[in-house]
């Protein structure tokens, strides 16, 4: 076959799918008002050929009848777009800076408002609950937890995880500079790990949505790691104005160590706290 032909077919077949994708997510935001429509479009295509094969069939367009009539199916949708990748105290140097740099800013203030934007299953709310009891700081502080997938807010809310993970997540604590036994905080159950319940209290847990939810209250600290790589430029600028907007002077923001404020509109609004684990201070 002619090359020429074949380089044709080809990006024919390419464009045809871009229009297939975006019929896909139009149609979820016009049905449920869920918009994926600014998330990375090579992270969100393999998400959507996973669910067309996992589906059993052969193109986006009947991904999209189905989702349409099947809200089963709608729902598997939802959750594959959904990032669900956590652990206790995951990059646990993170929570060693936040610990040594963060910490001492914190007990200048009478209450504290710490908002965990996109935190999944919830190990990293319940991680930072366990290092502010050991600082004194977690009596006058309220933690706000929140994702878009509702079944991952129910796992989180019932705090019980894998007894599989319990070796990883103590070494990560005591390089995180934990200061007790971490098996102090847990019990072993018939059905996993189940946390202690003095952690979850000053835990609000509730479904947002950063693409199209707004600000619900100004706080202290904001952490959003590894969720913005996810967005195309045009949303990670619209969440980090919500971020901007939704932190008080001085507040701090969290990032995940394959994010930046470097090269954006809000680098300027910052104060660098630590360069490697991406804390920063509104000055602005």
């Amino acid at each position: 076959m002619d090359t020429s032909i074949l380089s044709t077919h080809e990006n024919s077949e390419s464009e045809l799918e871009k229009i297939e994708i975006g019929l896909l997510l139009k149609g979820l935001y016009d049905w449920c008002g869920y918009d994926f429509r600014n998330y990375a479009y090579h992270s969100i295509r393999r998400r959507i050929w996973h669910r067309v094969h996992a589906e059993r069939l052969t193109s986006i367009t009947g991904l999209l009848d189905k989702i349409l009539h099947d809200s089963a199916c709608l729902q598997r949708l939802i959750a594959d777009f959904s990032i669900n990748v956590t652990e206790m105290f995951r990059d646990p140097i993170f929570f060693k800076e936040f610990r040594e740099k963060v910490v001492p800013l914190l007990r200048t203030y009478p209450s504290i408002r710490i908002w965990h934007a996109g935190c999944s299953t919830g190990e990293e709310v319940y991680s930072m609950a366990m290092l502010l009891h050991e600082e004194g700081l977690y009596e006058h502080t309220k933690l706000y937890a929140t994702d878009i997938n509702p079944n991952v807010l129910k796992t989180a809310k019932n705090g019980i995880f894998s007894l599989e993970n319990m070796r990883k997540y103590t070494n990560n604590y005591i390089q995180a500079g934990g200061k007790r036994a971490f098996s102090d905080y847990y019990s072993v159950t018939k059905n996993g790990v189940k946390f202690d319940s003095f952690l979850s209290k000053n835990i609000v847990f509730a479904q947002h949505n950063l693409v199209s939810d707004r600000s619900f209250n100004t706080f202290h600290v904001i952490l959003c790691r590894n969720v913005l790589i996810y967005f195309n430029k045009t949303l990670q600028k619209k969440v980090h104005e919500l971020f901007y907007d939704s932190l008080g002077m001085f507040g701090i923001l969290g990032l995940g160590d394959k994010e930046t404020l470097y090269y954006t509109e809000m680098n300027d609004l910052y104060e660098e706290i630590s360069r490697k684990q991406k804390l920063y201070k509104k000055m602005k």
